[in-house]
C-alpha cells in the first residue's frame, strides 16, 4: 500500500494524501499524465475508470466515467488550473453527466497533486480544497476517502507494469463505446515538433503517406477555427485516389485539436462506407509531453458501430503506425 499519510483538517478544509513509491519522478508523473495508464487506477477495483478526454495543461479538461458491477456509469471531470511537469498539477474536480458536463447538484473541489523526488524515488502529495465543512462531510460520507484508497493502492502494480506496457508499443486503437475509439502512441518529439508536422503542408507531406506506395497530391492543412482543410492521398500506380476534408472545431495550439472528418472519393478503401456516413466524424487530437517524447491521443467519434468497425477494419491503425514511425525516422530524427 503506497499511502503513508492521510490528515483531515476541518479547521482548513483539507484532505491530504501522502504516497510514497519506488520508482523515478517521472514514471509516476507519466502514470497521471497518459490516460491509458490514469484508468488502470483512478476508479475503484469495482469502478474502473475511461477517461474521454485528458488534456494536461492549463486550460484543459478531463472527462471520465467508471463503470460499476452493475452497469451504471457515474462520471467526473477535471478543469486544470495549472500544470508544472513533472512537478505539480492542480484541478478544479467535481461530477459530470455522460458528456462531460458539470453536474452543479453536487459538490466541486480544488485538488492539488505534488510530485517530488526522494531517495527511494518518489512521492506524491495530494491535497483536496473542499468550499465548506458541510461539504467535506458529504463528500467523506459518499466514500470518498474509501474510494481514493482503494484507487491508489492499485497505483503499485500499474508503475510495476510500466516498463512492459510501453515496450514493443507502437499505435493502437482501444474501444471506448459502440462508437468512439481512442488512437495512442508515444512520438519521440517535443510537443511543439508534432503539432508543426501537423499542420505544416512540406512536413505533412514527408510523413503523412500510411503504407509505401502512395503519395499526398493535395495537402491544405486545418488552420483557424472555422477554416476548413483537405488530404488527398494517390497510389504510385495512379489506380487508386482517396481523401479528407473538414472544418475545424477547436484550436489550441500546440496541445489540442478537434475537427470534423468526411471521406471524399476512394469508397473502396473504407470497405464500402460511403460519403455520406463520413460526414459525422469527429476527431479530437491531444499531444501531451511525457519522458518518451509527446503522447498522441486521437479520440474518434463515428456516427455508428457499423461504420466504426467498417473502417478500422480497412487496416487504419497499422497505417497510422507507418505513418508515425516515417513522422519520427524522416522529420523528427537528427540530421
Amino acid at each position: 500500500m503506497p499511502i503513508t499519510q492521510i490528515d483531515t483538517r476541518t479547521e482548513d478544509l483539507t484532505l491530504t494524501i501522502v504516497a510514497e513509491f519506488p520508482v523515478p519522478l517521472a514514471q509516476l508523473w507519466d502514470a497521471y499524465a497518459d490516460p491509458r495508464k490514469i484508468e488502470r487506477f483512478w476508479g475503484p477495483p469495482e469502478y474502473p475508470a475511461t477517461f474521454t478526454r485528458h488534456d494536461m495543461v492549463a486550460g484543459g479538461r478531463s472527462h471520465y466515467y467508471m463503470t460499476g458491477p452493475d452497469g451504471d456509469t457515474p462520471g467526473g471531470y477535471w478543469e486544470f488550473v495549472a500544470v508544472d511537469a513533472p512537478h505539480s498539477f492542480e484541478v478544479r474536480d467535481g461530477f459530470a453527466d455522460a458528456e462531460g458536463n458539470p453536474n452543479t447538484e453536487l459538490p466541486s473541489m480544488r485538488m492539488v497533486f505534488s510530485f517530488e523526488e526522494t531517495a527511494d524515488g518518489s512521492r506524491l502529495t495530494t491535497t483536496t480544497h473542499f468550499n465548506s465543512e458541510e461539504e467535506l462531510s458529504q463528500l467523506l460520507e459518499m466514500g470518498m476517502l474509501e474510494g481514493t484508497k482503494a484507487a491508489m493502492g492499485q497505483i503499485d502494480t500499474v508503475l510495476a507494469d510500466l516498463e512492459s506496457f510501453a515496450a514493443g508499443r507502437a499505435t493502437e486503437a482501444q474501444l471506448l463505446s459502440d462508437t468512439r475509439v481512442r488512437v495512442s502512441r508515444v512520438i519521440r518529439g517535443d510537443v511543439e515538433q508534432v503539432w508543426r508536422a501537423h499542420h505544416e503542408a512540406a512536413l505533412l507531406q514527408r510523413w503523412q503517406l500510411g503504407p509505401d506506395g502512395w503519395t499526398m497530391p493535395v495537402c491544405e492543412p486545418p488552420a483557424e477555427v472555422g477554416g476548413t482543410y483537405r488530404f488527398e492521398w494517390e497510389s504510385d500506380d495512379g489506380e487508386n485516389r482517396f481523401g479528407f476534408t473538414g472544418e475545424v472545431l477547436e484550436s489550441q495550439p500546440p496541445h489540442r485539436e478537434v475537427t470534423t472528418e468526411r471521406m471524399v472519393g476512394g469508397d473502396q478503401v473504407a470497405n464500402g462506407v460511403n460519403d455520406e456516413q463520413w460526414t459525422s466524424v469527429v476527431n479530437e487530437m491531444t499531444l501531451t509531453p511525457v519522458s518518451g517524447g509527446t503522447l498522441l491521443s486521437l479520440l474518434i467519434t463515428y456516427p455508428s458501430q457499423e461504420v466504426r468497425d467498417a473502417i478500422l477494419a480497412t487496416g487504419m491503425t497499422n497505417g497510422m503506425e507507418d505513418s508515425y514511425a516515417r513522422l519520427e525516422r524522416e522529420v523528427l530524427s537528427p540530421a
